[in-house]
């Protein structure tokens, strides 16, 4: 016998600021505007940490793609097996 569970929707940061208290005033009137500044600046910082992070992962798989196909191009075996059989076009 199991137990139901109740979907519980995510709320934007902007919506959950806007959630009112028991006492009637919303989190955004509660916090002064230096707390709520220095939130903001914080989000901000994180958010471009976050794209810095993301953009030296994928230079990193950039170059490690660049090194695989450098190596693969000085692998006899390999341009044996990849060539065009057809040798005409070359003459």
């Amino acid at each position: 016998m199991g137990k139901k569970q109740k979907k519980v929707a995510s709320q934007s940061p902007k919506q959950a600021a806007k959630v009112e208290t028991e006492g009637g005033l919303t989190l955004k009137d509660l916090l002064s505007s230096d707390v709520l500044s220095k939130l903001k600046l914080q989000a901000d910082e994180m958010k471009q940490a976050d794209a810095a992070k993301k953009e030296a992962i994928r230079l990193q798989a950039e170059e490690k793609k660049k090194a695989e196909q450098k190596r693969l191009e000085n692998d006899f075996s390999y341009l044996l097996e990849n060539s065009d059989p057809s040798w005409s076009k070359h003459k």
